[in-house]
Order: structure tokens, then sequence, then C-alpha cells
């Protein structure tokens, strides 16, 4: 009987799936069938739900074969993240011109990184104050004690080093380690090892232009054979998000979602402030807010159901360059160095609200001193953090070692964790985004026609 639940239900996401191939031979957008595939995922993921429930053995069974398609495109997306980092950050220097606002670019870049962080984080402490989150009034079962213990373990690799031991971290020893993504920290030793790689093209540019230009044809030929792997894979997003989303709902907890309502709403609260904020910027600059939501939608979506920055670097690239009009050089800086500093959601709004929730069960009150230090060890731990899954939790144990908290109480949110992870990822792609679309405009190399033309961003990606 199970085997041929299992097989019914693998069904209906094959022909669910099959509409959106359809789609795609009636030559329909990229982006309808992306938001195609979201809406017949969440509408099957219920009927599962309903018809199962979250435990159900059926459903269960089923899971592994819907990861065939959802796990299984988000490892191809993995699979070209570092190869897609490195490359980028190289193709970023050869596309530099001499000495040509290089450093107002990279120190816009960084600037937007680290101080929408620091925003954030205040932004998620002041969210955590105003709906009086406390850790002391959310009841701790048995899973939540097992993934205390579990962060307790991984601490013990990472909390119990002095700042100084941490940023020497970063720094990648065997460069060819961190390409197997050996590390947490594996992502920023690549971006480090490329960006010293730029560097001394730079400088053979300037004593040997004629060994500069083999090098840079080099470059621009594995940048194009990347990218074009980066094509085959994005074409696979709208049946990606359709799997994904269909076992995310169907096996979502909602008794523990009402139970943790208050954090949960708490968190999306910041998310959502965190993001105005970003179309602030964006404002501020003189540029269209709007545009960049509709240009930049279903790449944030694809984040959201994701819940992998990593993953989303090839949209990201793509969104910025094709549809935002930002040049290639900050587009890839914006995107690879936002993998690894200053993620806004995961290293910026989650730390800071779990440490203030925790803060009073140990006696330490929020005051002033509080605040600015929570800030300031934010900002600076938002360096090297992965942009893939578990991320945040690796700035939690940061921040939570750093201002001497037990870092055991993270795990009391392991319920809401998916949930919440949707948009704090969607909100670390859209920080890069902004740093990169801000800095393209700072610098006045953003293609303001393209940014302005909401008639261009179909074509952008309609031959995928």
């Amino acid at each position: 009987m199970e085997v041929g639940l299992v097989l019914l239900n693998v069904a209906g996401l094959l022909v669910l799936a099959g509409i959106l191939f359809w789609m795609n031979r009636k030559h329909i957008s990229f982006s309808k069938r992306v938001f195609t595939g979201l809406g017949l995922g969440i509408v099957y993921g219920i009927i599962l739900h309903v018809s199962y429930g979250a435990d159900g053995a059926a459903l269960q069974s089923s899971i592994p074969w819907f990861n065939i398609i959802g796990t299984g495109y988000i490892k191809l997306l993995q699979m070209i993240v570092v190869p897609l980092v490195f490359i980028s950050i190289l193709t970023a220097f050869t596309k530099v011109a001499a000495g040509k606002n290089f450093g107002k670019q990279a120190a816009v870049i960084l600037g937007m990184l680290i101080g929408t962080t620091a925003i954030a984080a205040l932004i998620g402490i002041g969210s955590a104050l105003l709906f009086g989150l406390d850790a002391d009034q959310i009841v701790q079962g048995e899973a939540e004690a097992a993934r205390g213990i579990s962060i307790e373990e991984t601490a013990t690799t990472v909390a119990d080093k002095a700042l100084p031991d941490q940023l020497l971290d970063l720094l990648p020893a065997n460069p060819f380690l961190d390409f197997t993504g050996a590390r947490p920290t594996s992502t920023i030793g690549v971006v480090i090892f490329a960006a010293f790689l730029g560097f001394a093209f730079l400088a053979v540019r300037r004593k040997e232009p004629e060994q500069a230009a083999v090098v840079q044809k080099g470059i621009d030929a594995i940048y194009s054979l990347v990218m074009a792997v980066v094509k085959i894979v994005l074409r696979l997003t709208p049946y990606g998000i359709l799997a994904i989303m269909a076992r995310t709902v169907a096996v979502s907890d909602y008794g523990a979602i009402v139970n943790l309502g208050k954090f949960v709403g708490a968190s999306y609260a910041a998310l959502i402030v965190m993001f105005a904020i970003h179309l602030a910027i964006l404002a501020v600059t003189g540029l269209n807010p709007i545009n960049y939501v509709k240009k930049a939608g279903d790449t944030l979506l694809f984040a959201f159901t994701s819940r992998s920055s990593a993953g989303t670097l090839p949209l990201n690239l793509n969104t910025q360059t094709t549809r935002l009009g930002v040049p290639e050089g900050i587009a890839n800086f914006a995107g690879s160095f936002g993998l690894s500093i200053g993620q806004n959601g995961c290293a910026g709004i989650y730390p800071a609200m779990l440490a203030v929730m925790i803060a009073p069960t140990v006696g330490q009150p929020i005051d002033a001193q509080f605040i600015l230090t929570l800030v300031a060890v934010v900002a600076i731990s938002s360096f090297g953090v992965a942009g893939v899954g578990g991320g945040a939790t690796f700035a939690a144990i940061l921040v939570l070692s750093a201002l001497n908290l037990p870092i055991a109480l993270a795990g009391i949110l392991i319920s809401v964790e998916p949930l919440i992870d949707m948009g704090r990822t969607a909100l670390n792609v859209s920080g890069s985004m902004t740093a990169g679309v801000t800095a393209a405009r700072v610098t006045g190399e953003l293609d303001t026609v393209q940014y302005g033309d909401t008639t261009a961003h179909e074509s952008a990606v309609s031959d995928l």
C-alpha cells in the first residue's frame, strides 16, 4: 500500500514538472515559469501535508524521490559555486581599467556589505525588544536539546579561538583545500586567493602587457566555459523550485510554527524592514526601487526557496549584469564577496536577535554598552560566514561566544529554522545585489537606461 502511495506522490510531482516543461516548449518566459513552479509546489505540498501529515510514512518515503529534483538541483548549483566565485573575482580584475575607480568600487562594496550588516544588527535588536522575545519563554524538547548539544560541539572548534586567531583562519594557507570546501571559511579563502591572483595580474599588465594579454585571454575563455555550465544549470530552476517548495510545505511542522509564532513574526518584521532599507538606499542614489523589485524578484524568490546564498550566485550575477545594468567587474566583486562578508540576514539580524533573547537568561542587561558591543561584534564576525546552509549557526556561535553567552540555547529554534532561513537568505542576496548596484551608481558605471527599462528583464533570461 505504502509503495503505491509513494509512486502516486512521485507521479504527481512529475506531472507538475511536465507542465513546466510544456511551458518551456511554448516559450513562456523564464520568470513566469519560476513563479508557476513556486505556486504549484506550494499547492502540492499542502495537498500532501493534508493527506498524510508531516510525519506520514508514505510522505517520508516520497521525500527522497523529491530530493532527486530539489536537492539535486541545489547540489548542481553548489558544484559551480567555487569555480564561479574564483573565476568571477579574476575576471573582475581583468576588466578593471588601470587604476580607474578600482579603489572606490571596492570601498563602496565592502562598506555597503559591512555597514548594512551593522544596521541589520540594530534592526534585529529592536525587533527582539519590541516583540519582547526571551529565550526562557520557549519550551525546549528533545530535538532542541539535541540541537543545542550539537552546536556546543561545533563551537569547540570555533568559539574557543580568540578573535585574532579567527581572523587568521580566514587566510587560505592551502587554497586547494579551500576549493574542496573543507573549512567553514573556505569561500572567503577562495575569494582571498583569487584576489591575490587578480592583483598579481594587474602588476603583470603594467610591466609585461603582452604576457598579461595572454593571461586575460585564458581567463576570459575559462569564464565563458563556466558561465556556459551555469546557464545549463539555471534552466533547471523552475523544476528545482517546484520540488523544494513541495517538500518544504509538505513536511513543515505547523504546530511548532504556531508555538514560536512570536519569534517568526519578529524575524520577518526585521527582515522586511531591512529590505525596505535596501530599497531606500537605492532611492537615495536616485534609482527607482520598484524597478529593482521587478527585476530582482525571481532571483530573490529562488534564494528564498533554496536557502542558499551560494547556490543563488549565478542568478545573482545574471540579474546584476543583464537586468540591473551593473558592469561585470562590479557585479562579480559584489556577488562573490557578498557570499562571505556582511550577510544581512544570517550574519546580521539572526545572531543579534539571539543575543538579545539569551542575554537576560544570564543576567546581562540590555543597555547601551551591550548594544554597541553587540553591533561591533556582529559586524566583525560577519567576515567568513559561509553562504550555504548552516552559515547563520556559524555566525551565531561566533557572536554568542564573543559575548560569553550560552551557545547551546541557539538550538531552541530548530523547529522553525527552515522557515526563517528562507527570509534570511533572500535578504543576504538582496544585500549583495544592492551593494553592486550602489557601487556602480556611485562610480558612474551603472547603465541607467538598462536599469530603468522594465521591459528588458524578461528578454535577459528568455533563452533559459
